[in-house]
């Protein structure tokens, strides 16, 4: 079972590649984005459910198993950052690579209430809450910014 949390708490292993690990899991999470950026909304927002319930319980676990809270190693919170990110994400590349830069800036310089989450609520709920406010960030200043420039 320690496997199986492993291999989905680190995005199949993504996690572990070394340098800048949330930078690998955020690039990682367009392989599976694909598949279902065509969903309707209403199923697009079930999946994203699924996920942050599954990244809960594993992103808790593998601190446990790691004996380290919030380890970097642990991308699934990214994964979902960025499928929530690109959740209504205008059906051009450039729009998706904008989108994964500016996850990446919110995720890392982490403006309030990214911080608070990140510093005060711990274990799964932590982990993924972060990134989820990153996540929401970076949709609304995609939306905003695809807005201006192109519309």
């Amino acid at each position: 079972m320690n496997q199986l949390i492993m291999a989905l708490a680190t995005g199949l292993y993504v996690g572990k590649i070394g340098k800048a690990p949330g930078t690998w899991g955020s690039l990682a999470a367009f392989l599976p984005w694909l598949l279902i950026k065509d969903m309707s909304l209403p199923n697009y927002l079930l999946i994203l459910g699924a996920l942050f319930v599954v990244g809960f319980f594993v992103s808790g676990s593998a601190e446990k198993i790691l004996n380290s809270p919030d380890s970097g190693c642990i991308v699934i919170d990214e994964i979902l950052g960025m499928f929530i990110t690109l959740a209504v994400a205008p059906p051009h590349a450039a729009a998706w690579l904008l989108g994964f830069v500016l996850f990446r800036i919110f995720d890392i310089f982490k403006p309030f209430p990214v911080s608070w989450f990140d510093q005060r609520i711990h274990g799964g709920i932590g982990i993924m809450m972060d990134d989820v406010v990153a996540g929401l960030y970076a949709l609304i200043s995609l939306q905003l910014i695809w807005w201006v420039i192109v519309v």
